[in-house]
């Protein structure tokens, strides 16, 4: 029987398995690799933008087609400047920061903060570490700069560069890239959006009528993201320029709680219909909330690099509404037959970042293992829908024929679902190589084939291997690798 190898077991050793494997195998590049780079800029390979689209298509599936209550937009990256000032954007969308002045490094205060309190608890003190963040939450809270200058101070957190805590006075940074539009003569400052849910808010009436909605319906959205992280870190768990998918339900003031253990719910289901355990994600809920929100809770799944946010879902009243109006001078209301008056909705959000979505499937499904033989195996475990190719198909050798059947029948299945063809090398080395970028099934045409129509197919996990009639194939895979079979247990 196969065990999970130790080499894996070690967080940091999992981690930088993951990192390589992702790059060797077209999963995801460091951007601009042949001029050494950009920090926090990845770009996707073949199979990873094929298993990011897939993930998409599940989302927006699984939001406009089981809701029919929920209809979708795409909105500009690039909005009026004034709507960043309406969303508070503008004034609070900062961090705070602090330099190093030996190693003339920057860092965000709270993940300083953060790392050092992880190193007490990694060495048994638990109780120092709590109290650490909390007193650093409770001046985050209240914007005490000089309380955060105190507290590197008091605990002397050193920089991880240079060791020492010679820091400059903590401040604010704003996160929002900012570009010019127009003759440079008269540019007008605009900002690449940092959030996409505002193209949604300032559409509200403008989806509300088009499409006939009524309360309650949500509007949902993926798209790109920008923030200008000072520390951004930990592969693709936190970049400069990311993906988004947002969806804002509108409902009847009052309703809020209700709305928001539905979609606290629906949306943890979705995490158990992808096949992550349910010991990997844990449901935080906000103690400290927005001057806006009445509820909050992060969906955060186990990396590696431990328990970390893939989702947050937010009771946002009508803050957002509101505001728009108030800056644009024009009514966002909604008359609501059942109430006879018109009003301004409240909103429960749900955003996923598609980027880490990605990356927690990568590290949910890497797995290696060993054998009695001594031999290990490596295979990527992604559920078949999300796989980037579904299945491959292979002539057992490239004579008698062989070849010739298999790439009939590739051509037969390559307009149902991601296929790949290969007849070389060994049969061994072409089941190695589909299994380390995920695909679920392997199809080989052998002697017997010529005889009566039956190809050998090989399962991903379980190496289990069955005959199965050419006839049968393109049903077999329907059903085990559309996205309908992921749907279904929703």
């Amino acid at each position: 029987m196969a065990t999970t190898d130790a080499a894996l077991d070690h967080p940091n050793h999992r981690f930088k398995a993951l990192i390589a494997h992702a790059q060797a195998y077209g999963f995801i590049y460091p951007s601009s690799e042949i001029y050494d780079g950009l920090q926090s800029i990845y770009d996707y390979g073949p199979y990873g933008v094929a298993l990011k689209r897939n993930l998409q298509n599940f989302w927006w599936q699984s939001m406009t087609q089981l809701h029919p209550n929920i209809v979708g937009i795409d909105a500009a990256i690039m909005m009026h400047p004034t709507t960043w000032q309406a969303s508070g954007h503008i004034d609070g969308f900062t961090d705070p920061m602090v330099d190093n002045k030996d190693s003339k490094k920057r860092y965000r205060v709270d993940t300083l903060v953060e790392e050092y309190a992880m190193q007490w608890a990694a060495q048994g003190q638990p109780a120092q570490a709590k109290a650490l963040m909390s007193e650093m939450e409770a001046y985050l809270e209240t914007g005490n700069l000089p309380g955060l200058d105190q507290l590197l101070q008091t605990f002397a957190i050193p920089c991880p560069l240079s060791k020492t805590v010679n820091w400059t006075p903590v401040r604010q940074f704003n996160l929002m890239f900012s570009t010019q539009v127009g003759a440079q003569d008269d540019a007008t400052t605009l900002y690449l959006r940092p959030e996409t849910a505002q193209g949604i808010f300032v559409n509200f009436l403008n989806v509300q009528k088009t499409a006939r909605m009524k309360i309650p319906f949500g509007i949902a959205q993926i798209g790109k993201a920008f923030r200008n992280e000072i520390v951004a870190r930990q592969f693709t768990f936190r970049m400069r320029e990311f993906e988004q998918m947002e969806m804002q339900f509108f409902i009847q003031p009052g309703t809020e709680t209700k709305w928001f253990d539905y979609w606290q719910t629906t949306r943890t289901a979705w995490y158990s219909s992808l096949g992550i355990n349910p010991e990997q994600i844990n449901l935080h809920p906000h103690k400290q909330l927005a001057h806006y929100a009445t509820a909050a809770v992060d969906i955060e799944y186990a990396f590696p690099f431990g328990f970390k946010e893939v989702e947050g879902i937010h009771s946002r009243t009508d803050f957002d509404l509101r505001s728009h109006a108030d800056y644009a001078k024009k009514k966002l209301q909604y008359f609501d037959p059942d109430w006879q008056r018109s009003y301004i909705p409240y909103v429960i959000e749900t955003s996923v970042g598609l980027d880490r979505l990605v990356l927690m499937l990568l590290s949910n499904g890497l797995v290696k293992t060993r054998h009695p033989t001594d031999a290990t195996r490596t295979y990527l475990k992604l559920p078949p829908p999300l796989a980037p190719i579904k299945a491959a198909i292979f002539p057992l050798v490239k004579k008698d024929g062989l070849a010739e059947k298999a790439l009939a029948l590739f051509h037969q299945l390559k307009y149902d679902c991601p296929l790949i063809y290969e007849e070389t090398p060994s049969i061994g080395k072409r089941y190695t190589r589909q299994d380390l970028i995920g695909t679920p099934y392997c199809i080989t045409i052998d002697y017997q084939t010529l005889e009566d129509e039956t190809v050998t197919v090989r399962e991903r996990d379980s190496m289990a291997q069955h005959r199965m009639p050419i006839a049968a194939i393109a049903d077999y895979l329907h059903t085990n690798t559309s996205i309908k079979s992921l749907l279904a247990r929703l």
